[in-house]
């Protein structure tokens, strides 16, 4: 899609409308839980239809507005809001009730499979992701009010530590194997440092950030209270791995898979260190960010 169609006012304010919940929330850690207190029960399962106006805008600039797809982005996140509503009577005590996974499970399919992108016009698909990543922090951090998430992007001194720490641990493991597995491939020429600068922030933003609330914060979360730590980071890490099997090929990627979940065991230490996405995060952006630039 070319530059001038991207630019389009519906697209930018759909844009900023997807991202200022995830970045409310990651900054104003302590609003969600506030505003889930405050609201009344019937506005907080009927709010969440708001979400569909990214996808109300962007189909309205470019005429490929289908009711079928509004109406799935206006009711599947006050549906996810339910669900989480009797999740969060179900389980006052937060042991992980089976709605959680269930709604883990929709939204993490609907994602890996890219069962809604066709509502999107090519190249706008990254929208309707946040969307669906705006419905799951309304529901768990907003409804359910999940605690033990860690998501705070205000990121301190630790978090940084901890985050290259682990990158330290993985990134000789991830090296030797790849090669030998040729899948990575050492690049001849290096990035300008201004390049690797905008490389890593929109990293960090875009993919480290929500894979890092959706793997650790909710589902390795709720997993260890059912399973234990080890129990749950590891099966977090396996699944994370799987969720990568089609990337970059149409068939089972299974270098990737393998890759991607030794990875997920030490994004997933770095979470559970303290109990902080920002941690996870900056490993899991240092690693992309380090394989997209020299290795990939």
């Amino acid at each position: 899609m070319v530059p001038h169609n991207i630019l389009r006012p519906e697209v930018v304010i759909a844009a900023v409308l997807a991202l200022l919940p995830m970045l409310a929330a990651a900054f104003f850690p302590a609003w969600p839980g506030r505003l889930g207190k405050l609201l009344p029960r019937k506005l907080r399962l009927i709010l969440p239809a708001c979400f569909c106006a990214p996808y109300l805008l962007v189909a309205h600039a470019f005429g490929t507005l289908r009711w079928n797809w509004l109406a799935v982005y206006a009711l599947l996140p006050i549906a996810i809001a339910l669900v989480e509503d009797l999740a969060r009577d179900a389980d006052p005590q937060e042991k992980g009730n089976w709605r959680d996974f269930l709604i883990l499970a929709v939204l993490g399919l609907a994602v890996d499979l890219r069962w809604l992108e066709p509502a999107w016009p090519s190249g706008l698909t990254a929208i309707g992701k946040m969307v669906l990543l705006d419905a799951g922090i309304f529901a768990f951090l907003v409804v359910r009010r999940l605690d033990g998430v860690g998501f705070d992007l205000r990121l301190r001194r630790r978090d940084l530590i901890i985050g290259l720490r682990e990158f330290c641990f993985y990134a000789p493991i991830a090296i030797v194997l790849g090669l030998a597995l040729n899948f990575l491939h050492v690049h001849a020429s290096w990035p300008a440092p201004l390049h690797a600068l905008v490389a890593y922030v929109f990293t960090f933003l875009f993919i480290a950030i929500p894979e890092e609330l959706f793997f650790r914060g909710w589902l390795q979360n709720l997993l260890q209270r059912r399973i234990g730590r080890t129990g749950a980071l590891l099966l977090t890490a396996v699944l994370f791995g799987l969720a990568h099997w089609n990337k970059r090929t149409t068939t089972f990627n299974w270098q990737y898979v393998l890759l991607a979940a030794l990875a997920g065991i030490f994004y997933g230490r770095a979470w559970r260190a303290n109990q902080r996405a920002g941690a996870s995060s900056i490993t899991h952006a240092t690693v992309d960010t380090v394989w997209s630039l020299w290795l990939r």
